[in-house]
């Protein structure tokens, strides 16, 4: 019904304008010169008229893509507002490619880049990031890390001039009017259902030298409608427990499953708690860490959740309309 109607009315246009054209044709020149500037303008106002349309009638989804990038980790958030949002960038310039499938090739910008924890196999596809894109806002706890991966991400972030939040328990991204912005406590986006709660770290970390930053990433809550997804870095079963003594609501329907399987994560106590749907788990074929583990495979098998792992199927992206969900790679 909306499609022809709004068919119709283009042809409607189109005609009129057409007609005036031709009508023109009668008038002296200065007269005709004016009717046709004003016929520009009302042409390009019409325009954008109709895209406001489209983009209001248009259904509002969320994508969330689990790139294989090997042994890492790199997700991309398309928000229902078209807001773009990074978190980690694998181990090397894998990223770009994938990037380069999901964004438009004129677009060269993304919102927010979230850096989880400064480790290579998150961090190192970043530094590809900040080289090839415009990048609005970072997210990331500030941890300082003595490699060459780190001190070039300093840097980059530096001239990137990007606006720079250290996470901490309580933040939110949230939604706002136009465009994407982050504050000590808060980060606001456009108006939708969105929303990423972060859960932790417990602590500004900013400043604070680290030889293993695993169990420092940044927990984040993602909700949308009645769908949600937890991504949990690389924490050691040590944060797990943290947050749940805390009593921080952590079921979600989605979960990331932390540091790639290993067995230093995913408690049994924890995956209770999240219960979630369908887990996650990004992994590089073959990897020599022996990733995922067996035990916790079993956990997550012991509680029939549904497995996704990027070195079985590749890329997997779940689109969620905030009912439901629809997995497909």
């Amino acid at each position: 019904m909306f499609q022809t109607k709004t068919t119709i009315e283009v042809v409607l246009v189109f005609l009129f304008f057409f007609y005036i054209l031709i009508y023109t044709k009668k008038m002296n020149r200065n007269a005709r010169n004016f009717v046709l500037g004003v016929l520009v303008v009302l042409f390009f106002l019409n325009i954008l008229v109709w895209i406001a349309v489209f983009d209001l009638a248009r259904p509002q989804f969320l994508e969330v893509n689990f790139f294989d990038v090997g042994q890492g980790d790199a997700i991309f958030i398309k928000t229902p507002k078209r807001q773009q949002i990074l978190i980690d960038g694998g181990p090397d310039s894998k990223i770009l490619e994938k990037l380069g499938k999901e964004m438009p090739f004129y677009d060269r910008s993304i919102d927010l880049v979230i850096l989880t924890h400064p480790e290579r196999d998150h961090l190192a596809g970043l530094i590809e990031v900040l080289k090839k894109y415009k990048v609005e806002n970072v997210l990331w706890t500030g941890i300082i890390r003595d490699t060459a991966e780190f001190k070039e991400w300093q840097n980059l972030i530096k001239k990137e001039k990007a606006k720079i939040s250290i996470a901490q328990s309580g933040q939110k991204i949230a939604c706002e009017k136009r465009s994407l912005g982050l504050w000590p406590r808060e980060m606001r986006m456009r108006p939708c259902e969105f929303s990423i709660d972060i859960l932790y770290p417990f602590e500004n970390l900013e400043g604070k030298i680290l030889k293993d930053s695993n169990n420092t990433s940044i927990i984040g809550k993602l909700i949308f409608g009645e769908n949600s997804f937890l991504f949990t870095g690389d924490i050691y079963q040590s944060a797990e427990k943290e947050i749940l003594d805390r009593g921080l609501e952590v079921n979600s329907g989605v979960l990331k499953v932390a540091h790639h399987g290993s067995k230093t994560s995913s408690s049994e106590e924890f995956i209770v708690k999240v219960s979630p749907e369908i887990a996650v788990i990004s992994v590089g074929k073959g990897n020599s860490y022996g990733h995922p583990h067996q035990e916790a495979l079993e956990i997550l098998n012991k509680f029939g959740i549904k497995v996704l792992r990027t070195d079985q199927i590749g890329d997997i992206k779940i689109i969620s309309d905030g009912n439901t969900l629809r997995i497909t790679n």
